[in-house]
């Protein structure tokens, strides 16, 4: 019987210079998307797939992120005073139980495969998830809560995954596919950022991760791969044949909200899907189409 993926690792280290100016004095994990920010859909998926604790892998000037998620005694006071219940609860809503979040320094950015790393002690031994925040999947149902099903299933380590142009493949992690059934597929192997004339598929990772704990005996090494820094990608590489391994191909459309462009689309989506804006937004939308 699989054990419950209980806990989720979140790296929130980068600089996000490719925001600046606006990351100059916020966290890019902190930029909204109509008006909650990026990291506030990743932590509320999370939740949505019976994650119970959120480890924030940091560094210096992130600390917004962890107050985002706590009381703000005198704003709530404020809200309370003026009866302003709907407000209340939408500055309430983020914040989670005592001891649900914590955060740990990533003293310098080494690569995907250290920020995991550093999370080695939280995690203390169990499967658990990684959810990259840069990345927004919007569907009926979250992403990672179609891959914990699949785990309770299969077990060992999951990866989502999405088809991309083949032109594309030296941009991520690719997979090397073997057998299909249903919405998941054999991981026979994985290329980090491959020439597309050597990549064996199109199938790239998309941010959302189940590693079932001995991923730390290989991010121990410490070896370092594609563009000098260490690699998620190649640790996984080496549990393949180990224990079982998964890609899925989830339900929903993901954002690359690491990218001004998928940040914009992003933005346009999930405003869409509200009510009190789809409307007027349409008809703007119209005006300048």
């Amino acid at each position: 019987m699989t054990k419950a993926v209980r806990k989720a690792v979140i790296p929130v280290a980068g600089m996000g210079t490719r925001f600046l100016p606006a990351t100059k004095s916020i966290p890019k994990e902190m930029l909204p998307v109509v008006d909650k920010p990026l990291i506030q859909y990743v932590i509320e998926e999370g939740l949505a797939a019976g994650i119970e604790e959120f480890i924030l892998i940091t560094s210096r000037g992130k600390h917004e992120i962890e107050d985002h998620f706590d009381h703000f005694a005198e704003l709530e006071d404020q809200l309370k005073k003026k009866g302003k219940r709907a407000l209340l609860e939408l500055a309430e809503s983020p914040i989670l139980p005592a001891g649900a979040i914590s955060a740990i320094r990533q003293q310098a950015p080494l690569g995907l495969g250290h920020a995991v790393w550093c999370a080695r002690y939280a995690v203390a031994g169990e499967p658990f998830a990684v959810l990259l925040p840069d990345v927004l999947i919007k569907g009926d149902v979250s992403c990672l809560k179609q891959m914990t099903d699949a785990y309770a299933d299969v077990g060992g380590n999951i990866i989502a995954v999405v088809d991309v142009p083949r032109e594309h493949t030296n941009r991520y992690g690719i997979l090397d596919p073997g057998a299909e059934k249903g919405n998941l597929i054999e991981v026979k192997g994985l290329v980090e950022k491959p020439d597309p004339a050597k990549a064996p598929s199109t199938l790239s990772i998309v941010g959302r991760y189940i590693l079932d704990p001995a991923i730390f005996e290989e991010l121990e090494k410490q070896e370092p791969g594609a563009g000098g820094e260490i690699q998620l990608t190649d640790s996984m590489q080496r549990l393949i044949g180990r224990q079982p391994f998964h890609g899925l191909r989830y339900e929903g459309t993901d954002y690359d909200c690491g990218d001004k462009l998928g940040f914009l689309k992003a933005t346009v989506a999930y405003a869409m899907d509200r009510p009190d804006l789809a409307p007027g937004f349409k008809e703007f939308l119209k005006t300048v189409l």
